[in-house]
């Protein structure tokens, strides 16, 4: 199982893009899903620093195993998940 984070529709309004990447990290844990897509977009690479740095915060970094960035699609980020 997979989810997507898709961020084009808000990808300007702060507030809802931390909800929204909150929100899709407690739906991972609550289903134990093994992979996130978190699609910022290619834009000008703000949002997908923005998402960087909200995965590196200690509090979140500590809820996954890994982070991938897409190397065919620079508007891609898979956060990837180890379940006991």
């Amino acid at each position: 199982m997979k989810l997507t984070l898709d961020l084009h529709d808000i990808y300007n309004r702060g507030v809802d893009i931390d909800r929204a990447l909150n929100d899709i990290m407690a739906e991972a844990a609550a289903k134990k899903a093994p992979l996130v897509e978190i699609i910022p977009g290619k834009g000008s690479g703000a949002l997908k620093k923005r998402v960087l740095r909200f995965l590196d915060r200690p509090e979140i970094k500590a809820q996954y195993h890994r982070v991938e960035k897409d190397s065919k699609n620079f508007g891609r980020v898979f956060v990837h998940f180890r379940w006991k």
